[in-house]
């Protein structure tokens, strides 16, 4: 793992091994705690999911993944490594990049225009689909991790120091946004130019109601880490982290409750996790180390573990539709994820 992104996160990650297996009865907690459900971590979370490795060509580590459709993607991690598919993953072909800065984050706007973020203020920006890639001027040297576009010209990144970048004009120009915090952003998330959360290390949750003139903490009473910030509607959001720290909102970030899985026997404690994502209310997905899967069926009531071949950390994470997606990390891991009823 390159050095820079392990200051961050191996603070976070230990590896454990989890007993798996468990009955639903031995694990069903639910706690009616005044605001909601506790989550229960089952067997089966009603459709087979499988995990197929897909040959990427490179060891880097590859810190995030992004697919317009089933068929093009792009991934991105060490050493300015960009890797291109048009058919699904059966290739993978490097693409330039420029740099040889760490490349953590990936996003697009459109199918023509999208943005890399990465170490040392590193952001790139492509208007052709991803075939070529050019550096923007970002202003700062902090390590980028988390974008979000609500257009083909405005945008937010976020980093280490509690950096939060703005731009208007695809990227042309960045101006700083005073967040009120030096904690390490690691995700942000808008629902629209105005609405907008950022989260990161020491259990830091930021929200904005005016599109980042103004920032403000929410509480979480944890000290957790989190990694990974999505969105399944306008009110309805979730944020992972460490030690399987998981937070959700209903009122579109100005409440969050601790949605944390059990540790089950023979666990010393739950999986860290990195990426969640969800392609309605109901269904998702979160990825972490040692290629854990867990998926969702009912908005988050359950999550069922799906155990992989691979055992390396995931940290990226993208479906294009609800039945397809891909999972990205360490050793140039990419593992095609597709599910069935």
């Amino acid at each position: 793992m390159p050095r820079r992104i392990s200051r961050h996160l191996l603070r976070a990650i230990g590896l454990v091994t989890r007993r798996r297996g468990a009955t639903l009865a031995r694990v069903i907690l639910l706690c009616m705690l005044g605001l909601g459900y506790h989550p229960t971590l089952t067997e089966s979370a009603g459709r087979a999911l499988s995990a197929t490795a897909q040959k990427s060509g490179t060891e880097a580590t590859l810190m995030a993944v992004h697919f317009q459709n089933a068929d093009k993607g792009w991934v991105v991690g060490g050493g300015g490594q960009v890797l291109k598919t048009s058919d699904g993953g059966k290739r993978w072909k490097a693409v330039p990049s420029g740099t040889k800065a760490l490349l953590t984050g990936l996003v697009f706007s459109d199918p023509s225009r999208g943005w890399i973020i990465g170490a040392a203020g590193t952001i790139l920006h492509t208007g052709d689909g991803g075939a070529t890639w050019k550096p923007q001027v970002s202003g700062t040297q902090a390590a980028l991790y988390g974008a979000s576009f609500v257009s083909a010209t405005e945008g937010w990144v976020v980093g280490a120091g509690g950096a939060i970048l703005h731009t208007t004009d695809g990227g042309a120009h960045w101006t700083d946004q005073l967040s009120g915090s030096d904690a390490t952003l690691y995700a942000v998330h808008f629902i629209d130019r105005e609405h907008g959360t950022a989260v990161g290390a020491l259990g830091a949750i930021l929200v904005t109601g005016d599109g980042g003139k103004s920032w403000q903490a929410r509480p979480t009473n944890s000290g957790a880490t989190f990694f990974g910030l999505t969105f399944s509607s306008p009110t309805d959001g979730w944020a992972v982290g460490n030690a399987g720290a998981i937070f959700q909102t209903t009122d579109a970030g100005q409440r969050w409750v601790d949605r944390t899985l059990p540790c089950l026997q023979g666990c010393v404690r739950p999986t860290d996790l990195l990426r969640i994502r969800f392609t309605d209310r109901q269904t998702g997905w979160m990825v972490g180390e040692r290629g854990t899967i867990f998926q969702t069926q009912d908005g988050g009531v359950t999550w069922a573990e799906r155990a992989t071949s691979v055992k390396t950390v995931l940290y990226g994470l993208s479906f294009p539709d609800s039945s397809q997606g891909w999972a990205c990390g360490d050793k140039g891991t990419i593992l095609q994820i597709t599910t069935r009823p």
